[in-house]
C-alpha cells in the first residue's frame, strides 16, 4: 500500500498565493507527488525482490556429490567425517584450526600419528576433540555424532568416513545440519580446487579459499608449462608402490585412474597401472610390474610397521630415517629386477598426499624426479615452506619426501 505524505511545503502551494489557486491545480500537485511516491515504492519493491532472489541463490551450493545444500549462515560447530580433513579445513582457519571443530573420526591419530602429535605440540586440545568412530565407516556412532549438535558436517566422497548414502547423512540433515561432501582422494586433479571453493563457501572463508586456489594454480601452471612441451613417447613410465611393504598380500598396491595416478600425469609421467587397473586403486603383481619396465619407482608410506619393511616419512621424521627406510624397501628380494630400481631411479613420498589439498607439493616433487634437468630450478622445499607459512598454523616439521635411498645401503 502506497502512503502519500502531504508536507508543509505542499500545503504552502495553496496558502501562500495572493490569489487562491483552484482546487484542481492543487489536486494535480497532489497527484504528481502521489505518482512520484508510487514510482519510488515500485522501484524499491523490485530492487528488494531482486536482492531477496540473489540472497536465496547465494544460500545454496552444490557439493562434490552433486547435492544441492544450504549454506549455514554462521557455522560455529563443525563435524569432520575423517579427522584427516583437518588438513583441508586448517588451510582456511589460519591461526585457529581447531576452534570450530566439535568432533571427528580417529583416523588421523591412527593412520598419521606423526602429524597428529605435531599438531598437539602447538594445540594440545587436539587430543580432546570428541571421536565419533575409529578409522572405518562401520565404527561410526550416529548417536555420538548427533549429540555434538553440529551445524556443518564435512565428509569425503571416498575414504574411511561416512559415505554418500550413510544413514547418518539424513539424520544430520533432519536436525538442520548442513552436510557437504568434498574430494581430495578419488580424483584430486579434478576436485581439489572445487572442494576448496566449496569449503570456502560453507565455512564463510571465501577469501582464504581464493588465496589458496591462486597459490595452487600458480604452482601447477609452472609445472604444466614445461610438461606440455614434452612428447608423450619421451615421458617416463612410472610405478607408485602405495604403502609399500605393509600389505599382507605382498606386492603391490597402487593407483590406476585416479589418486596418485593423476599426480603422475600432471607431472608429465606415464602411469604403468592406468591401463592395467579398471578403477582408482588396485593391486599389481610383481610380474606385471617387471613386464611394464617402469623408468621411475616411487614408494609411499607414513610410519614404520613392526616386522615389515616400510617407508617412514612425514612429520617428526628425519631425512636419514626416511632414506634408510627407502633403502630397506628397495633391497627386498626380487625388487632389483624392476627396471627403475635396478637403474637407481628410486624415490619416496608421504602417503598422506593421496588425500590432501597439499598435493601440489607431491606434483612438484614428481616433476623434479621425472625431469631433473628441465626442473633444476624448481625448489619443492620452498613451495612447501610457502604453503605452511602463508596458510597454516603448524609449520612443517619432518621429511615428507626423499629423493634417493640412503647411499650406504
Amino acid at each position: 500500500m502506497a502512503i502519500i505524505l502531504i508536507t508543509n511545503y505542499t500545503m504552502s502551494i495553496f496558502r501562500s498565493s495572493p490569489v487562491r489557486r483552484p482546487f484542481a491545480v492543487v489536486a494535480g500537485a497532489f497527484a504528481a507527488v502521489a505518482a512520484l511516491c508510487c514510482a519510488t515504492l515500485a522501484t524499491s519493491t523490485v530492487a528488494q525482490a531482486a536482492t531477496v532472489s540473489n540472497v536465496a541463490q547465494a544460500q545454496t551450493v552444490t557439493d562434490l556429490a552433486g547435492r544441492t545444500v544450504a549454506i549455514p549462515p554462521n557455522p560455529h560447530r563443525i563435524l569432520l567425517g575423517e579427522s584427516r580433513l583437518l588438513l583441508a579445513t586448517a588451510l582456511l582457519e589460519g591461526k585457529h584450526p581447531l576452534d570450530r571443530i566439535v568432533g571427528w573420526q580417529g583416523d588421523l591419530p591412527t593412520m598419521d600419528p606423526q602429524t597428529f602429535d605435531d599438531y598437539a605440540k602447538t594445540f594440545p586440545q587436539v587430543r580432546q576433540v570428541p571421536l565419533i568412530g575409529k578409522a572405518t565407516e562401520d565404527s561410526i556412532s550416529d548417536e555420538k555424532a548427533l549429540s555434538l549438535k553440529p551445524d556443518l558436517a564435512i565428509f569425503s566422497l571416498g575414504g574411511h568416513g561416512p559415505s554418500r548414502y550413510n544413514a547418518l547423512v539424513k539424520q544430520l540433515e533432519a536436525t538442520g545440519t548442513t552436510v557437504v561432501f568434498v574430494d581430495f582422494r578419488l580424483h584430486p586433479m579434478q576436485n581439489t580446487l572445487p572442494s576448496i571453493a566449496l569449503l570456502g563457501k560453507v565455512m564463510h572463508r571465501e577469501k582464504e579459499a581464493d588465496a589458496y586456489a591462486q597459490f595452487y594454480q600458480d604452482h601447477l601452471a609452472r609445472v604444466q608449462a614445461v610438461v606440455a612441451t614434452i612428447p608423450e613417447q619421451q615421458r617416463p613410465k612410472v610405478f607408485v608402490d602405495m604403502l609399500a611393504g605393509v600389505w599382507d598380500a605382498g606386492c603391490c598396491h597402487t593407483a590406476g585412474n585416479g589418486n596418485f595416478g593423476e599426480f603422475i600425469h600432471a607431472a608429465g609421467g606415464r602411469n604403468i597401472a592406468a591401463g592395467l587397473l579398471p578403477g582408482v586403486l588396485g593391486d599389481l603383481s610383481m610380474e606385471q610390474i617387471i613386464a611394464s619396465q617402469p623408468d621411475v619407482y616411487i614408494a609411499t608410506g607414513a610410519r614404520s610397521k613392526p616386522g615389515l619393511a616400510s617407508l617412514r616419512v612425514g612429520a617428526l621424521t628425519s631425512q636419514h630415517d626416511a632414506q634408510a627406510s627407502l633403502a630397506t624397501l628397495v633391497a627386498r628380494p626380487g625388487f632389483d629386477t624392476i627396471k627403475a630400481i635396478h637403474d637407481g631411479r628410486v624415490h619416496g613420498i608421504s602417503h598422506n598426499y593421496y588425500d590432501s589439498p597439499y598435493n601440489i607439493v607431491a606434483i612438484e616433487a614428481f616433476a623434479k624426479w621425472f625431469y631433473p634437468q628441465q626442473f633444476k630450478d624448481l625448489d619443492v622445499n620452498a613451495t612447501e615452506s610457502q604453503l605452511y607459512s602463508r596458510f597454516l598454523a603448524v609449520p612443517p616439521d619432518g621429511t615428507y619426501w626423499v629423493d634417493t635411498a640412503l647411499a650406504s645401503h
